[in-house]
């Protein structure tokens, strides 16, 4: 038995940066994982910005509303600490960093509502205007077509059924594409959230802060950690830890994201030791703690180079 996953849901976790100026592109090319250079505006890009030592500080879509106006939408819990750091260095740029949540409107939809506005095929991470509105094709989640809707504040929202914001943050889940947020800030270099297989990392771009560690994490075989989906019975929330039930002392992952399951129980984007995920067995809190089922995964992992 399924859940009918249909309809849009306001996202209010969620918040917006804006971008503006001739160097904005540019500007952020230096600072993220993705290339905002080349960026087309039928485009949009899952982008992370690092510290030096490449641990992920914020996550983002980010998109272009036109050649020198780029909006990153990120965790609202974020937004404020991002906004001020990447005004930092901003330095000589002609490049403006502001909060526009006030601005916008954001809505998550899911189903045939998605179809409603931009007919299939759509590719994942691309853009599509559609009257005021943007639409950002996401990764579906249990084979439902998901998408992200921003439209500036005033305008009507999309026709459709009300989506809770708990299916939606179960969709989330579902995807396993992880959102970044305040209790795991600094904890993960972006393939421990599986990052370069979901479009997230460019290899190929030049140097942005982190760049080194994130390249050497993938080029010299050294990532001891991924991201996999679980199930189980207990909540979970983000920065819980969890164990394997045979090593009673260390943690050998986090909880990244968590959300209720429509049928039962609790799923949940983990962090977790590439070994600890193979060998399962996985633990809530502590070795004793409640168990996790490990979920496949809804997207093939790319082999380190």
């Amino acid at each position: 038995m399924r859940t009918e996953l249909r309809g849009l849901a306001p996202l209010l976790s969620l918040g917006v940066i804006r971008v503006e100026g001739d160097d904005a592109a540019k500007f952020l090319h230096g600072q993220l994982t993705q290339d905002f250079s080349l960026l087309g505006l039928s485009e949009a890009r899952l982008a992370a910005l690092c510290s030096p030592k490449g641990r992920m500080l914020a996550s983002f879509i980010g998109f272009k509303r036109g050649p020198t106006d780029i909006l990153l939408i990120c965790s609202r819990d974020l937004l404020t600490n991002t906004a001020k750091r990447l005004s930092m260095f901003v330095m000589r740029a002609k490049a403006k960093v502001s909060d526009a949540t006030a601005d916008f409107a954001l809505y998550g939809l899911a189903g045939d509502v998605v179809d409603a506005l931009v007919p299939a095929p759509r590719a994942v991470w691309s853009r599509h205007e559609v009257g005021a509105g943007s639409l950002i094709a996401l990764y579906p989640a249990d084979g439902v077509a998901r998408a992200l809707w921003l439209v500036p504040v005033g305008e009507p929202a999309p026709a459709g059924p009300t989506l809770s914001a708990e299916q939606w943050a179960w969709s989330e889940v579902r995807s396993g594409i992880a959102t970044l947020s305040a209790p795991i800030v600094e904890g993960f270099v972006p393939q421990m959230l599986n990052y370069e297989s979901v479009g997230g990392v460019n290899f190929k771009k030049g140097c942005y802060p982190g760049q080194e560690v994130v390249a050497r994490s993938q080029f010299r075989g050294t990532l001891k950690r991924r991201a996999c989906l679980v199930h189980g019975d207990a909540p979970m929330a983000a920065g819980a830890e969890v164990f394997q039930s045979s090593d009673t002392e260390q943690p050998c992952g986090t909880v990244v994201q968590a959300a209720a399951a429509p049928l039962g129980g609790f799923d949940a984007i983990v962090s977790a030791q590439v070994s600890a995920i193979e060998a399962a067995d996985l633990r809530l809190g502590s070795a004793t703690g409640p168990a996790l089922a490990i979920l496949p995964l809804p997207y093939p992992l790319l082999a380190d180079i």
